[in-house]
């Protein structure tokens, strides 16, 4: 039975050369036996005459195909110009090679159980799984995962892009989509199943505009795509399509995201702390690094980091190391790393003493607010050095996984941002440009709570953005932005309170940024220990290399 369809989808596919090559051989033998019937003189003619004649049919055979394909057919446009069949083995991902994605993989592996027994599956009235939608971030491992469920199922595994599929000309996407539909379910046929990986879907499952004016070329295409996955057509091998975006929700279309083609999503977030440790765990085995190093350090200052972007935090680490004429990497090389990613190159500027002193009172009193009044966010390291468009900078991140925030963390991140305006105006009486940023965060947070998010005291809740403004009567407006301002108000009056308590820590910490322009952790939680002020460290894990797990096969990071 195998090698039946086996031969069934060779003839399938070669059965046009097939008979292409049995009509010459016959002409060439017909040829021959026409040839012994002749008289030796016009024998020799003939011969002489037969490569001229040869040549002509072949110049205006070639043309003929290439003019009828290309302008006729408009095969030129509609081939599909990449390779997309990849075989199962070829790939080799498995899924302990993606690190993390847990929730992700447990759904995953239920698709990889559905193709491996779906004759069971069959013989019970069910259907197999026709398509799955990932989202999630850029960088997250959407491709990586893809690549295992193809792999461990054991099926052919065809990869390409959205953009594959747009073109100019109306007509030549839905053509693509049915060759590659074709070559699937003749894969299929033999294999038992296959699957169709679409990155970036978006590009072609966005919604579809109806017009009079007549449909997009995006529109044809998409409507093909439907009609492959779940409409007109009688063919029921076990094709199923996996598309990958990180589109918003809602920006595909209604028809591709209903039961029976895209049948269920599978969200793949940000990785947590444990699986930024083993992400950089596995890249820092690439690279030599200083035993001493705190990975759960690193882990924690990246919150929010993708697993492409802590590669290319050890990468960009590397080349510092390697400026600096070292054999390892150190810490300092991985806060420069982030620093670099995060707010861009150092740009020196030639600043009066004036002016760098009022930069450090002004970093110092977001670093004061943001070290010993915040409930949530620790500080990681201030500077005065200009980077991008800032002539300092406060790096800070959350001390744990959050995925909400409350009102105590709003007025934190309020005050924060007002600490650098107290600073200013305690030291000098005035304050400088530099706090229009400040202002436009502190107020921007201080209306979402009282217009948007319920967090008032004056009784009024609700989303009053949503109102048009000229259906909001003058005295609700005159109540919620009067309650906007009694809260920058006392936030910014507590802020001072407690910066004028502390005012010697301040002067030192101003003082410390000036000598020596940056500050890390360390040093700023020392300053603190010496006056009595210190708050509890966060807990770090020390990993050491010998201590690293040393698979022979480490497992790839979710990328």
């Amino acid at each position: 039975m195998y090698f039946y369809r086996k031969l069934k989808l060779f003839w399938m596919d070669n059965w046009g050369k097939i008979l292409i090559v049995f009509f010459l051989v016959s002409m060439i033998l017909f040829f021959v036996v026409m040839l012994q019937m002749l008289d030796p003189y016009h024998r020799l003619t003939m011969l002489a005459t037969i490569p001229m004649y040869f040549l002509m049919s072949v110049v205006s055979a070639v043309a003929f195909v290439y003019l009828y394909s290309t302008v006729l057919m408009g095969r030129g446009f509609s081939r599909m110009r990449a390779n997309v069949n990849v075989k199962s083995e070829n790939v080799n991902v498995r899924f302990r090679d993606v690190i993390g994605l847990e929730n992700a993989k447990k759904e995953a592996m239920e698709v990889v159980q559905l193709l491996k027994d779906h004759a069971r599956l069959k013989s019970v009235g069910g259907k197999i799984i026709k398509g799955i939608v990932l989202k999630g971030p850029p960088g997250t491992g959407k491709t990586l995962l893809a690549k295992a469920i193809a792999s461990e199922a054991g099926i052919p595994f065809m990869s390409l892009s959205g953009s594959d599929f747009v073109e100019v000309f109306v007509g030549v996407g839905a053509s693509r989509v049915r060759q590659l539909f074709k070559k699937a379910r003749l894969l299929a046929y033999t294999n038992g199943a296959c699957m169709i990986f679409i990155d970036e879907i978006d590009a072609i499952g966005r919604t579809r505009r109806f017009s009079s004016f007549g449909s997009q070329e995006n529109d044809s295409t998409l409507n093909q795509l439907l009609v492959e996955m779940d409409g007109l057509s009688d063919m029921h091998e076990n094709v199923v399509v996996i598309g990958a975006t990180n589109a918003h929700e809602g920006v595909l279309d209604q028809a591709l995201m209903r039961p029976g083609r895209f049948d269920r999503q599978i969200y793949i977030d940000l990785p947590n702390l444990e699986e930024r440790i083993d992400t950089f765990r596995y890249y820092l085995k690439k690279v030599k690094f200083d035993p001493d190093i705190d990975i759960g350090r690193l882990a924690r200052r990246s919150v929010r980091k993708s697993p492409a972007d802590i590669m290319n935090i050890v990468k960009e680490a590397a080349l510092f190391a390697t400026r600096d004429k070292r054999l390892k990497i150190e810490y300092k090389d991985f806060t420069a790393a982030i620093e670099r990613l995060d707010l861009g190159m150092v740009h020196p500027l030639n600043m009066s003493r004036r002016e760098m002193e009022s930069v450090a009172f002004h970093e110092t009193g977001h670093l004061m607010v943001l070290y010993y009044l915040h409930p949530t966010d620790d500080v990681f390291k201030a500077s005065i050095i200009h980077r991008g468009g800032a002539l300092g900078v406060v790096y800070h991140h959350p001390r744990e996984e959050s995925h909400i925030s409350t009102r105590d963390k709003f007025i934190a991140d309020i005050k924060t941002s007002l600490g650098g305006f107290i600073a200013e105006r305690i030291k000098y009486g005035v304050t400088s440009s530099g706090v229009s940023s400040d202002f436009s965060h502190a107020m921007s947070l201080a209306h979402a709570m009282v217009w948007k998010l319920g967090m008032g005291t004056n009784g009024y809740i609700g989303n009053y953005d949503l109102i048009p403004e000229h259906q909001l009567s003058d005295d609700i407006k005159q109540q919620l932005n009067k309650e906007t301002h009694v809260i920058l108000n006392q936030c910014a009056k507590e802020v001072e309170a407690f910066l004028r308590e502390e005012w010697v820590i301040v002067e030192r910490f101003a003082q410390e940024l000036m000598k020596r322009n940056e500050l890390e952790y360390d040093d700023i939680h020392a300053i603190f220990a010496e006056h009595g002020k210190a708050r509890d460290q966060v807990p770090v894990e020390t990993v050491h290399p010998e201590d690293a797990p040393q698979d022979k096969n480490p497992p790839s990071p979710s990328v």
